[in-house]
């Protein structure tokens, strides 16, 4: 019987411990989701920390390639990915949480090209470099009056369009910059048109062959209700010098 005890304890224990981690995976797109950060992994990474621990979870969080990452959640080996945007395609196969920030994606291009997104029509016979997986929104990945050749990251895209083998890029300013400077590229070599192809609100998303995806997406939406009632949320902007 003691034994029997024993083992009946140490399952609920491991229950319990299964039950209260999170695992968590993205590529590096700082400053939301930063490399080898040790106190600051990136505003969307302590974001979700800290709406997860006020509901007693741990968020264990490892860097891999997005197009994987993507796909690991999808098929429920690992639970979320801290920060995606929308798109009706992915709704086959990830539950949405709440957003909790906005990014403005627009087009970068050479720092003396006069170019100016206005609409779909002006991207005419363009090559735009994307990243692979990314989503950009239905009407842009759909158009079938310019080019989407891929890469697998902004930086790749970057060094793409200087050397003038793709005509633009896209992604949101502040990632883009910082992701320039965290590179060794030159910021003022490039440039970003007035207006943005779109802002797209950030989630978690957990993927719909998880049995725990229902549980994850609501436990971050009661949790981000909690930091930003507590202060938590603003501090975390603050710290990356982010107004909203």
């Amino acid at each position: 019987m003691k034994y029997i005890l024993v083992f009946i304890a140490a399952l609920l224990s491991s229950t319990i411990a299964w039950g209260s981690s999170v695992t968590a995976a993205q590529d590096p797109w700082p400053p939301f989701v930063m490399k080898g950060a040790v106190n600051n992994q990136g505003i969307s990474i302590d974001i979700v920390t800290a709406a997860f621990a006020s509901q007693g979870y741990q968020v264990n969080f490892k860097i891999m390639p997005w197009s994987r990452a993507l796909n690991e959640v999808k098929e429920g080996r690992v639970d979320i990915l801290p920060a995606t945007w929308f798109t009706q395609e992915r709704t086959n196969y990830l539950t949405y949480s709440d957003s909790y920030l906005e990014n403005s994606l627009k087009f970068i291009k050479k720092a003396d090209d006069s170019f100016e997104f206005d609409g779909m029509s002006s991207l005419d016979g363009k090559k735009i470099g994307i990243v692979r997986g990314y989503g950009y929104g239905d009407a842009f990945l759909n158009a079938d009056n310019f080019s989407r050749p891929e890469a697998n990251d902004l930086i790749a895209n970057l060094k793409k369009l200087k050397a003038g083998r793709i005509d633009l890029t896209l992604e949101d300013e502040l990632v883009a910059k910082s992701s320039i400077t965290a590179k060794g590229l030159n910021v003022a070599d490039f440039s970003f048109t007035s207006s943005a192809l779109s802002v797209n609100p950030l989630h978690v998303t957990s993927g719909k062959a998880n049995p725990r995806a229902a549980e994850l997406t609501d436990a971050f939406n009661k949790g981000l209700a909690t930091i930003k009632s507590n202060g938590k949320f603003n501090e975390i902007l603050d710290r990356y010098g982010i107004k909203q």
